[in-house]
């Protein structure tokens, strides 16, 4: 398969040289990705001026372009500027979990959200917003999403990695239970907080839950966002 890379940490980020690698594996790589980082850019895309794009060299054997948008821009540059005909988008790696509530937030699952909305497959995967070494079970997710036909069941997942795994999990969204501030600084205020993943312990499927308790998150997604009778 051709697989269409980006992430939302920007074109230069550690997260996607590594999924660059790992997916090679699996199929024909091209990445376009954004020139700096836009994280928490959720699905935004921007309609009012020029967006600058140009290719570039700095991935061994790999057709590249840094954009300078949001990560879904990324995917519809792909989609309707080049026109390019692939068939999934891995977004990533993101360094720091994308679970619960977060995932409304989130620049990785906006590229994958709107690949979706272009007729596309797409995963969006993150790991521990300290390490990358949950990516060393990369392979083991993919041979498992690949064994049991997880892509012709849905379109969009939203996988994570812990950093030490006991297994994988069929997940549902959770809650982060983020404790927000707004705090003043020099420059002006500041969101701060932290999230509490330890209340979901034990909450049946929940994707922050299993993440805390050691497992890797698997979340199906749906661009759809009407809550059903």
């Amino acid at each position: 398969m051709r697989i269409l890379i980006t992430n939302d940490d920007g074109i230069y980020s550690e997260g996607i040289k590594i999924l660059i690698e790992k997916a090679k594996k699996y199929g024909e790589v091209i990445v376009i990705a954004p020139e700096v980082e836009q994280s928490a850019k959720s699905h935004a895309i921007n309609i009012r001026t020029a967006i600058p794009v140009k290719k570039v060299n700095i991935f061994e054997g790999v057709e590249a372009y840094s954009v300078d948008s949001s990560p879904a821009d990324c995917v519809r540059f792909a989609l309707y500027g080049l026109k390019d005909n692939f068939d999934i988008v891995f977004s990533g790696i993101n360094r720091g979990y994308n679970l619960g509530e977060d995932i409304l937030y989130s620049g990785t699952v906006g590229a994958a959200m709107e690949a979706v909305l272009g007729g596309k497959k797409a995963i969006a995967f993150s790991t521990n917003p300290k390490t990358f070494e949950g990516s060393k079970y990369f392979d083991e997710v993919m041979d498992y999403v690949l064994k049991n036909k997880l892509l012709e069941k849905h379109d969009l997942y939203n996988i994570n990695f812990p950093k030490e795994s006991k297994g994988i999990k069929h997940t549902v969204q959770g809650m982060t239970h983020f404790d927000t501030r707004f705090v003043i600084e020099e420059e002006g205020f500041y969101q701060k907080g932290e999230p509490h993943f330890e209340y979901e312990i034990g909450k049946e499927n929940s994707d922050v839950g299993s993440i805390e308790e050691g497992y890797i998150s698997i979340t199906p997604l749906t661009t759809d966002r009407t809550k059903y009778f």
